[in-house]
């Protein structure tokens, strides 16, 4: 274990900055707010971008200002909701220009382990796009598809679980609960697009952060979830409920993956459409199976519209690479 503890004296955590996005849920973000005051070592930052809650947020957020010293937080309100794609997209841009050397995402609605920065900053020195791992509500090891099937665009469901002795496995893809990033891959890739509003966006991020970094899932629990979903148990694996704006925008937003691809000379029609129609059957049987009901299948369907305009758009360009707000730092 000597490898380890040399590896993590090369990391200052005072550089890395945790970004939360919330929305409507200060309870759970209480109990965030609450695992990070447990944190040793703490973060430089925390940023709060807060998606134009109505509720007591803003209350809870100031309450735990000097709780969290020696962190500085940073509370950003957002004017409207811009969904999870727009919070996690401000995230990033207010710790890049705080000018944190690593950023840390995440939802509301999980808290942090006490040693949870300890255990990513081990693997620093040799990874700049990194997930750790999270048990879920139930206390059971959540499992994450990791990896994706690039031609088809979606999850790969049968990705191994287990790890070697080496503690880490590839991954190309990506998730904003728990990414763990270098201000070098921002730098290169540009921010999070808020265009998906909800859903892919952090697939795609990952997806584009794992073309210009080896990127990694380590095994290393930092995260535990604090919301219980409701979920169909098919035994090895599992399937979330979800609704019918997740329903809207799974279907819409392939059309922003199919723009990513094709910018990129990676777009192959058949195969993508491949990928669309199976998300689209998947999305059927979570309402039959989890959700019990044939209604919403009209949001797949409007979705599919919407996307097509998106695709049709010729003055689309993708998220730009921040070379120059570097350059000013």
């Amino acid at each position: 274990m000597t490898h380890d503890s040399s590896a993590s004296a090369q990391f200052d955590p005072t550089t890395a900055t945790i970004a939360v996005v919330t929305y409507n849920r200060s309870g759970l973000l209480t109990r965030l707010l609450t695992s990070i005051t447990e944190m040793d070592p703490k973060p430089g930052h925390i940023v709060v971008i807060d998606n134009a809650s109505t509720d007591d947020t803003t209350d809870v957020v100031e309450s735990f200002r000097e709780r969290l010293e020696p962190a500085t937080l940073v509370y950003r309100r957002m004017e409207t909701n811009t969904g999870g794609s727009g919070g996690f997209s401000e995230g990033m841009r207010v710790a890049y220009e705080l000018g944190s050397q690593w950023i840390w995402l995440m939802d509301d609605d999980v808290e942090v382990l006490p040693d949870g920065l300890a255990k990513m900053g081990k693997w620093t020195p040799r990874f700049k796009s990194i997930q750790g791992r999270r048990y879920d509500y139930d206390g059971s090891a959540f499992y994450w598809q990791y990896r994706v099937a690039e031609p088809l665009a979606i999850p790969i469901p049968f990705a191994p679980a287990e790890f070697d002795e080496s503690g880490y496995k590839p991954m190309n893809s990506g998730c904003f609960e728990g990414m763990f990033i270098h201000r070098d891959i921002v730098q290169q890739i540009g921010l999070p697009d808020p265009r998906f509003f909800i859903y892919w966006d952090d697939q795609m991020y990952g997806w584009l952060a794992s073309r210009k970094t080896k990127s990694v899932i380590v095994d290393e629990f930092v995260l535990r979830r604090t919301r219980e979903i409701k979920q169909w148990d098919m035994g090895i694996r599992h399937m979330n409920a979800s609704s019918n704006a997740y329903r809207y925008y799974i279907m819409r937003n392939r059309a922003y993956i199919k723009k990513y691809y094709r910018t990129l000379g990676v777009f192959n029609p058949v195969l993508f459409g491949v990928g669309t129609s199976l998300t689209f059957g998947k999305e059927l049987i979570r309402l039959l199976f989890v959700e019990r009901t044939v209604r919403g299948t009209s949001n797949l369907f409007r979705g599919l519209r919407d996307g097509r305009k998106i695709a049709k758009d010729a003055s689309w360009q993708p998220m730009p690479p921040l070379q120059a707000a570097t350059a000013q730092a």
